[in-house]
């Protein structure tokens, strides 16, 4: 009796439920990067300071010109600078920066503004850029040419409930 008492125990044990999930999955990505360019067009800048001096902007003393403004550039004006008193100490400093012209139209596709602050980059080239997958969940992946990008993923996930 004893000896078959591990026997009884055997399947007189109760029944265990336990879940077992297994999922694969295969995934391919190809990407051909698209050209862009991008541009800041600057704007115009003056300044004008000094100490022991006076201006004139040619007619009437103690002021500067006020320019002028073609398409969207300024043109500072005609200034002259004297000493106050002649051989005294005296500083003077003018700083003028020219804007970028705002364009009369847009430009046609593929060409780029006339502008200080360009970036510009191609689109990329499919060439030979490929990726397959089996039935048997074999992945290929080919390089394709420049600004491209192929990713090959593998997922293997086990659940135990």
């Amino acid at each position: 009796m004893w000896k078959l008492l591990p026997i009884i125990f055997l399947f007189g044990a109760p029944a265990v439920r336990a879940d077992l999930t297994h999922k694969l999955s295969t995934s391919t990505q190809l990407t051909v990067n698209a050209g862009i360019t991008q541009t800041e067009r600057i704007g115009s800048s003056f300044s004008i300071s000094g100490t022991g001096i006076d201006t004139t902007d040619g007619t009437t003393a103690n002021t500067v010109s006020a320019g002028t403004i073609t398409s969207g550039v300024y043109a500072p004006g005609v200034i002259a600078a004297t000493q106050d008193v002649p051989g005294a100490s005296f500083s003077f400093s003018q700083n003028y920066t020219q804007a970028d012209a705002v364009p009369t139209s847009a430009p046609s596709v593929g060409a780029v503004g006339n502008f200080s602050d360009v970036t510009s980059h191609a689109a990329g080239t499919a060439g030979s850029l490929a990726g397959t997958i089996t039935s048997q969940g074999v992945m290929t992946l080919t390089a394709g040419g420049a600004g491209t990008t192929a990713t090959g993923q593998f997922v293997s996930e086990i659940v135990v409930d």
